[in-house]
C-alpha cells in the first residue's frame, strides 16, 4: 500500500511533460535598403553573421530545432524577396520538413538607424505570423550582434 502512495506522489508532483521544440527553417536575413547610401560587401558580410547568429541563438535558448536551409539554397536566391512572395519561404520550409518558417530582414534607413525584423511564421494550424524587432543604432557589427541577441534573449525567448 505505501507503495503505491508513493507512485502517486511522485506522478503529481512531476508536472505536464515539456514539449519538444518545433523544426524551424530559418532563412538568411535579407536587406531592406531604404537609404542614399548603396549597400555593400560590410553590409552582405553583416547579414550572414547574423543569419548564423540567430540560428546558434534559437538552438542554444532551445526555441526550435533549426534545420539546414542549403537544399533549397539556389531556389531561394532565384526567388524574390522571401517577405513579399505570396508565401514561397513557407513553401521551401514545407519542402524542407519544418514546422516554422523563419525569416529575416534588416531595413536600412541610414547608415544610423536601422531595424532587424524576425518573422516566424507556423505551417500549420491558424497561428499568425509573429513579428519580432529591433532598433539599431549604426550600421557596425557590433550593433547588430548586439541587436540580434537583444531580439532573441528578450523577446523571442522572454519567460525561456
Amino acid at each position: 500500500m505505501n507503495r503505491w502512495l508513493g507512485l502517486a506522489c511522485l506522478l503529481l508532483t512531476a508536472g505536464p511533460a515539456a514539449a519538444a521544440p518545433l523544426k524551424a527553417a530559418v532563412f538568411d536575413f535579407q536587406f531592406s535598403n531604404l537609404s542614399p547610401v548603396p549597400t555593400d560587401a560590410a553590409d552582405a558580410a553583416r547579414l550572414k553573421r547574423v543569419s548564423a547568429e540567430l540560428r546558434a541563438l534559437l538552438e542554444r535558448k532551445g526555441l526550435y530545432i533549426v534545420i539546414s536551409t542549403d537544399p533549397v539554397r539556389a531556389a531561394v536566391a532565384k526567388s524574390a524577396d522571401l517577405r513579399r512572395c505570396n508565401g514561397c519561404a513557407d513553401d521551401f520550409a514545407r519542402e524542407l520538413g519544418a514546422d516554422v518558417a523563419i525569416t529575416g530582414e534588416v531595413q536600412k534607413v541610414s547608415n544610423l538607424i536601422l531595424n532587424l525584423n524576425v518573422y516566424v511564421k507556423p505551417l500549420t494550424g491558424d497561428a499568425p505570423e509573429r513579428a519580432y524587432s529591433v532598433d539599431l543604432r549604426g550600421n557596425t557589427d557590433e550593433s547588430f550582434d548586439r541587436g540580434i541577441r537583444f531580439l532573441v534573449e528578450n523577446t523571442m525567448g522572454a519567460g525561456k
